[in-house]
């Protein structure tokens, strides 16, 4: 697992190159997904564990969690029968400043935050699809529409998607003066109140988006404003909600609506690939402490993941669910989840394993061999 995990971009590269990039050949733009995400640890010297905020507490659960963050990049792919899912490709580990003096010196990484983080994996991204010369797009949270990401991100030329605050000092548009000597002004004398153009009433309209596979009616507003954290001039969309209005941005002015809303609603696909990743995969179960054995540990089960994901991208959904015949309960007509696709490609990796043994068997003791490792991984 430490021989991985320091060899987790040449890894990461490999499996983009051979796995993931076939599948974006023909798409239109690339688009990222940065999120972050934690891992819970248990007990002492588990090097670059610290407390961190939880996500996800639950009813009982604590506002923060002992373990790791990670920084993680996905490449959001739209499948022709199952929607946009999140393959996640690469993670950087998040530790604090005051947490790195749990790693020996030798293997200590140099501090970063996490935005630093983020950029790198867009930047390492870059590197290896720019060759494919389509559009880039990043997905974000909140977290991330801050100045140092949103900046390098435009440096990249990669349009930035995402959910704006609703005390976002914008400023208008400058309105070009002929006749005055200078550079001319980014960003416009009159400042945007979000709010007060949320509650006028003119300029609102009604329009039908493809969102999170269906098609769904909204009310919005869209105009263009400067802000600095971006470094120029976005198109800022409000959509009326009914517990009320939100505001989301796109650093490209002349981006459609159809496709900021899109983009921000397949931004929750990473959410259930994180969930999978844990609760299937087993990420963040791994008896290590070593931080290079940790990170490589996440990495193995992100790209196992994906590599889940790939082999049953071009199966149909009766191949990759099954028989459901035992889950009566079920619903046959649903879509497959990542346990059925895990389960579907063990059944064909061991189907092969069985074929092998038999045909090339010259006594029973190859024979009796596979019955004990099948024997085993049932009990």
């Amino acid at each position: 697992m430490a021989a991985a995990g320091k060899r987790t971009e040449l890894i990461g590269a490999y499996l983009l190159r051979e796995l993931v990039k076939p599948l974006v050949a023909d798409a239109s733009r690339l688009v990222l997904a940065i999120d972050d995400t934690p891992t819970k640890r248990y007990g002492p010297h588990v090097q670059g564990a610290g407390v961190h905020h939880n996500p996800t507490p639950g009813p009982a659960g604590s506002p923060f969690v002992y373990g790791h963050v990670w920084v993680v990049l996905g490449l959001l792919v739209a499948h022709p029968l199952w929607g946009v899912i999140a393959l996640p490709r690469l993670a950087r580990l998040y530790v604090r400043k005051k947490d790195l003096g749990t790693i020996d010196k030798p293997h200590r990484p140099a501090f970063a935050t996490k935005l630093e983080r983020a950029v790198e994996l867009v930047r390492w991204t870059r590197s290896w699809l720019g060759m494919l010369g389509t559009p880039l797009w990043v997905v974000a949270d909140g977290a991330c529409a801050e100045a140092p990401f949103l900046k390098a991100m435009r440096a990249l030329e990669a349009t930035v998607v995402g959910r704006l605050r609703k005390d976002a000092a914008l400023r208008a548009v400058p309105v070009p003066r002929p006749g005055r000597r200078g550079r001319p002004r980014l960003y416009g004398e009159h400042r945007v109140s979000l709010a007060k153009r949320a509650g006028q009433r003119r300029g609102w309209a009604t329009g039908t988006f493809e969102l999170y596979g269906h098609p769904t009616r909204k009310r919005y507003k869209t105009f263009e404003a400067t802000w600095r954290p971006a470094g120029g001039v976005i198109r800022v969309v409000l959509v009326a909600e009914p517990r009320g209005w939100v505001a989301f941005f796109g650093t490209d002015p002349t981006a459609p609506v159809a496709d900021i809303l899109g983009r921000v609603a397949d931004r929750f696909s990473p959410e259930t690939a994180f969930r999978d990743v844990k609760e299937i995969v087993g990420a963040g179960r791994q008896q290590v402490r070593f931080v290079w054995a940790s990170v490589g540990s996440f990495h193995v089960c992100l790209w196992a993941f994906t590599m889940t994901e790939a082999w049953a991208w071009h199966r149909g959904a009766e191949e990759s669910v099954g028989h459901r015949a035992a889950s009566p309960w079920d619903d046959q007509e649903r879509r497959p989840s990542h346990a059925d696709k895990r389960r579907a490609w063990q059944r064909e990796l061991r189907a092969e394993e069985i074929n092998a043994v038999v045909a090339n068997a010259q006594d029973g003791e190859d024979i009796r061999d596979l019955a004990e490792r099948l024997l085993d991984r049932a009990a």
